[in-house]
């Protein structure tokens, strides 16, 4: 004989999930949550719960799952009862890699500089702040020939980002006292013939997620506000050594998601009126605005990609294990990825160059060369599109841009192969997002601090901390094992091809290369309305091939100039 499930009778079910605490929510894994809140396990919770999973138990079996599950909560409470730290990763470790795959060998070499852009400005303005928006590649040649000093360049970039930042709200925390200091030490060594190379001087900002001793490190989120850390981030300490002069922490989207920060929404400087998006909101914001020669953000599911775009900024994700972590907040510990958003390409291959390797410490990080030459030539690369992408009537205000990038892109003397996203259900694999974020922030949602939190709808972060308590651990391993499928699929893709271009926004793209940790990198590809807004290309790589992917962005941008025009902040 069989027991009804009590799905028979609502009101019984109901009580039973009110009773542990968790309302009428209906999602797998109940079982365990009323387990780990302290409820009562018995036979019509099993019941409930399988069904929810989509299992059948027979009688038999739940009284040995009964049996055997009396011990659960206290072994939940034991494993509970160790403080996690957020910097402390699981033992598993991700790696994007398929099958018979290694990471390539070699030795980096410092990138060669465009021809075009390695001229000097003739002259320096009057006023410093006419040189604000020039790209890293001008402002290092100023520096470095001692017609600027990092000192005054500092200054004026401090004094228009507090200026800008009452419209944009894009700064967390200035760093001046730290900035100003580090610009003196640039200057002193630049004028006694020690350059460090292309960042030496360069003001930038952080995002609010990587740690710098001295200064609060938020997260975006009030519940973190007052946070700080005794050690700088490792990517702190390598721009630090290359002469980078750090001058603000950026927000971010709270937690890393969004514009809204506790402080506020981020504003995108093309439009005031609309946000900037996120999660790496300021540095797309103050990039943009001419507020930092370049920025440091992050991505999970778009946190560079999506800001970049909306900004009409450049942005490179690189490839998941590029570049190490340490000292930033850990989100989902299998595709967080670090990375520059600059003004140009060529920036962002300067910057990547200062970032990438491995620190001994962030285990998923790989020691694999770069070597970017701007003038390599582009008949060595095969360059591939995705035709369904271009093609598509969905993406009808955008069709003309995307038209005029593939003939843009054969002007170039190249010719796009056709192919396709790998069909895998990307979507149904974002339970790896919930599932290792709804980790990372465990004690936050148990301790109810999650409430503090600024936004709190469906959508938000305290909601999917919830959620992802109800996740199963069989289905997060088994979606896993889907995503070594998805991996090996686009490995295959990349055997015809070395660097994609699509539509940034085309459907799947984004979340599929998140999850199998290919490098991207976003340009602005026009103007709607007098914006960039949307309106970008992104150019995707093979696994570590960040030089192939930068060096068709490069010839892209350089022919169409899209990334010369910026916001007039009226």
């Amino acid at each position: 004989m069989t027991v009804a499930s009590p799905l028979s009778d609502r009101r019984a079910f109901l009580g039973y999930f009110a009773g542990i605490g968790l309302g009428s929510t209906l999602f797998p894994g109940v079982l365990w949550a009323g387990v780990a809140n302290g409820g009562e396990v018995n036979d019509a919770a099993i019941v409930a719960a399988a069904e929810i999973a989509g299992l059948t138990f027979s009688d038999d079996e739940r009284k040995q799952m009964l049996s055997a599950m009396k011990a659960q909560p206290q072994t939940l409470a034991t494993l509970r009862a160790v403080p996690l730290d957020n910097a402390v990763a699981p033992a598993i470790v991700f790696n994007p890699l398929p099958l018979n795959t290694e990471v390539p060998k070699g030795q980096s070499k410092a990138p060669v500089r465009s021809k075009i852009t390695l001229r000097e400005k003739k002259t320096v303005p009057a006023n410093l702040e006419e040189l604000c928006y020039e790209p890293v590649t001008v402002l290092s040649e100023l520096l470095r020939t001692k017609k600027i000093t990092s000192t005054a360049l500092t200054k004026m970039y401090l004094a228009r980002l507090r200026r800008l930042d009452e419209k944009l709200r894009c700064v967390v925390t200035f760093t001046e006292d730290r900035a100003l200091r580090q610009a003196a030490e640039a200057d002193s060594e630049i004028a006694r013939g020690k350059y460090r190379g292309a960042l030496h001087g360069i003001p930038w900002g952080a995002k609010d997620l990587f740690a710098v001793k001295g200064y609060p490190t938020t997260w975006g989120s009030a519940p973190f506000k007052e946070q700080q850390f005794n050690e700088d981030a490792v990517i702190v300490q390598r721009l630090d050594a290359a002469g980078a002069v750090l001058i603000a922490k950026l927000t971010l989207g709270e937690l890393a998601q969004g514009d809204v920060w506790f402080g506020g929404r981020t504003n995108n400087p093309w439009k005031l009126d609309s946000g900037s998006s996120g999660s790496s909101a300021g540095p797309g914001s103050a990039t943009a605005a001419g507020c930092v020669g370049f920025a440091i953000g992050t991505e999970t599911l778009g946190s560079i990609s999506s800001p970049s775009s909306t900004n009409g900024v450049t942005g490179l994700r690189p490839t998941f294990g590029r570049v190490p972590r340490t000292g930033a907040m850990a989100l989902v510990w299998s595709m967080d990825k670090i990375g520059p958003m600059t003004r140009s390409v060529e920036d962002a291959a300067l910057v990547f160059d200062a970032l990438h390797g491995p620190d001994g410490r962030d285990l998923s990080c790989h020691a694999a060369p770069f070597s970017w030459d701007a003038n390599a030539p582009l008949s060595k690369i095969r360059v591939g599109y995705f035709k369904s992408a271009f093609d598509s009537t969905t993406r009808h205000p955008l069709k003309e841009f995307d038209d005029a990038a593939l003939e843009a892109i054969r002007k170039l003397g190249v010719s796009p192969i056709p192919v396709e996203i790998p069909d895998a259900p990307y979507n149904a694999m974002q339970l790896i997002l919930e599932a290792e974020a709804g980790a990372a922030f465990d004690e936050l949602t148990r301790s109810g601090r999650v409430k503090e939190m600024t936004q709190q709808g469906p959508g938000a972060w305290p909601n999917t901390f919830r959620k992802a308590h109800l996740i199963p651990a069989v289905d997060y391993i088994n979606a896993n094992r889907v995503r070594a499928i998805a991996i090996a699929k686009w490995a295959e893709l990349f055997k015809s091809v070395d660097v994609i271009v699509t539509p940034t926004g085309a459907a799947g793209q984004l979340t599929a290369t998140n999850l199998t940790g290919h490098p991207a990198c976003i340009i602005p590809n026009g103007f709607r309305d007098g914006t960039p807004i949307n309106v970008s290309l992104t150019f995707l790589g093979s696994l570590f091939g960040e030089a192939n992917l930068l060096r068709v962005a490069h010839a892209y941008q350089q022919a169409t100039g899209f990334h010369l025009r910026h916001p007039a902040l009226v």
